[in-house]
């Protein structure tokens, strides 16, 4: 599934806010460690604020903090903001959906889109917080691992 760039940020800086609600962290910080342009980050930002995911302290030591509920906001919630996600959304043309072909491409197209729906709107921001956290510790135990490894073979060399 491909989402938009707008998508993809709002998730981005939803997960960097969530990790520590009571940090704030403005939009340079955000665009910087994700490598986007501040300007597009903070118009998604403007969009979050709305929607009562973020909240803006303006001035010095100011930026954004999270306001949402990491454990009920989903992934699909966010992406609602920026995207059409409804049924049917797709760019096949209506006469193609005239021939049984077309019409049973689509019954499998709406199949695809209900089963990403239902996954989207499944995963909260705590979910997607877990997950980093089980990746940082899965890379860190294989780093110590390898390190191990490489220090035995280091050893049976020297003797």
């Amino acid at each position: 599934m491909k989402l938009q760039v707008s998508s993809r940020l709002a998730i981005f800086a939803l997960i960097e806010l969530a990790a520590d609600p009571e940090r704030q962290v403005s939009v340079a910080e955000i665009g910087e460690k994700y490598g986007v342009s501040a300007h597009h980050l903070a118009k998604v930002m403007h969009t979050l604020g709305r929607a009562g995911l973020v909240r803006s302290i303006r001035g010095v030591g100011g930026g954004h903090s999270f306001s949402g509920n990491a454990r009920r906001t989903t992934l699909l919630d966010v992406i609602m903001l920026f995207e059409d996600v409804s049924p049917g959304n797709d760019e096949l043309d209506s006469q193609s959906d005239a021939t049984q072909a077309g019409q049973a491409l689509r019954q499998v197209l709406n199949e695809v889109d209900d089963i990403a729906r239902a996954t989207l709107g499944a995963i909260t921001i705590s979910t997607m917080l877990k997950q980093i956290e089980r990746r940082k510790a899965g890379a860190s135990d294989s780093s110590k691992t390898s390190k191990g490894k490489t220090a035995q073979a280091g050893a049976a060399v020297v003797d």
